[in-house]
């Protein structure tokens, strides 16, 4: 049972890296974009300044044990309401995480 938490954290792990770096990728070339057009319309005067890079997504937090804890024991109670685990499995498992 603690692989398919430790797949289940993974996946979201990569979900949100994959998720960070699309949205960076879409604002640089919306950035590009918009200053071919501005360059093709008409030039900028130079005493503008250029604006400020976007700013980088917060990094989240550590999750201190007690909150995973909880996250875990959330996520098994879900599975045992899916009907992926049993009774039996969901008590084990929730021994162990408690122990």
């Amino acid at each position: 049972m603690p692989g398919l938490i430790r797949g289940v954290a993974r996946t979201a792990v990569v979900a949100g890296t994959a998720t960070a770096v699309s949205n960076r990728v879409s604002r640089r070339q919306q950035g590009r974009w918009a200053a071919q057009e501005g360059y093709h319309q008409e030039p900028q005067p130079q005493y503008q300044q250029p604006p400020p890079p976007p700013p980088q997504p917060a990094a989240t937090p550590p999750q201190d044990e007690m909150t995973q804890r909880i996250d875990q024991l959330k996520q098994l109670g879900d599975l045992k309401d899916q009907g992926v685990l049993t009774e039996a499995e969901f008590e084990e498992q929730k021994r162990r995480l408690l122990s």
